[in-house]
């Protein structure tokens, strides 16, 4: 993949839809599981996909904006 702050458009635009499939996956499993520890590691796994799906989209704002 491309340098970071060197991703094209659609880079950026295909990375967000994976991050976002990963969450929807991650809350899917979550709801299934059962026990504080894997809560805890579900929650803390859809948190780091969560904080890069921000960051991704603040960076395609960024190049939408030039």
């Amino acid at each position: 993949m491309s340098k970071e702050g060197s991703r094209s458009l659609a880079e950026l635009n295909d990375r967000i839809a994976i991050i976002r499939d990963n969450i929807r996956q991650l809350v899917e499993q979550a709801a299934g599981s059962a026990g504080a520890q894997t809560e805890e590691r579900n929650a803390e796994r859809i948190d780091q996909q969560n904080a890069e799906l921000q960051k991704l989209i603040k960076e395609r704002d960024a190049l939408e904006k030039k």
